[in-house]
């Protein structure tokens, strides 16, 4: 068995035709990373995006409506120059109504001679750190409550090759990480597990006997 996965993708380039594709062939994954970077129109124009947060939203809407088991995760940049406290908090709240599965929390840094870094209204790095803590809390909430839909069901995880702890780890195909007992856990196959539980950002399972492939 074989398995493609789509690559971080843009919201105003991932069509309904995509989506329809992803689910309706058995070989791609359910899973998309979609960038959002700020749940603020305005920040967005200042980072010069193609897509506004409605349009974004709406994208994600129509993942979820067709494949609803689908994992989606999405970037996010604090800090960036001239990001109001109103506009954090508009982002913070954007994407508490997401039906996201992961966030991946970025705080901005200058780079040299590009035009953001030569803004007149730079964050406070303390603000962004700040900001960086209460975003990665959001999203790790989201990553919890998307595994946790998890347990209690069977699927196919594509198990890797290296042990810690005992244990062999593996993504299933809406990209949520497993681990299982290593004695009975075959290496760089994709086996049935059945899901038992949560332990902390990584779900736990059991191999199911002659499942794998």
């Amino acid at each position: 068995m074989e398995r493609l996965r789509i690559s971080s993708i843009e919201p105003n380039l991932l069509t309904d035709g995509i989506i329809d594709f992803v689910a309706s062939h058995g070989v791609m994954c359910r899973h998309f990373h979609v960038p959002l970077q700020s749940g603020s129109d305005e920040v967005l124009r200042l980072m010069r995006r193609r897509y506004t947060a409605e349009r974004y939203a709406e994208r994600i809407r129509a993942v979820k409506e067709r494949i609803p088991e689908c994992g989606i995760g999405a970037d996010v940049i604090v800090g960036f120059p001239g990001e109001t406290d109103a506009q954090f908090r508009e982002t913070c709240l954007f994407v508490a109504g997401l039906p996201v599965s992961y966030l991946h929390v970025f705080t901005y840094s200058e780079r040299a001679d590009t035009p953001a870094a030569a803004s007149a209204a730079p964050v406070d790095p303390g603000v962004r750190a700040e900001r960086s803590r209460i975003l990665r809390g959001i999203g790790l909430r989201k990553k919890q409550e998307f595994y946790g839909g998890m347990v209690g069901k069977t699927v196919p995880v594509l198990l890797e090759a290296d042990e810690q702890d005992g244990c062999r780890c593996g993504f299933t195909g809406n990209y949520v990480r497993v681990a299982v007992p290593s004695p009975g856990a075959p290496a760089n196959v994709i086996a049935d597990v059945s899901i038992t539980g949560l332990d902390g950002e990584m779900c736990t399972g059991r191999v199911c006997e002659g499942t794998a492939s």
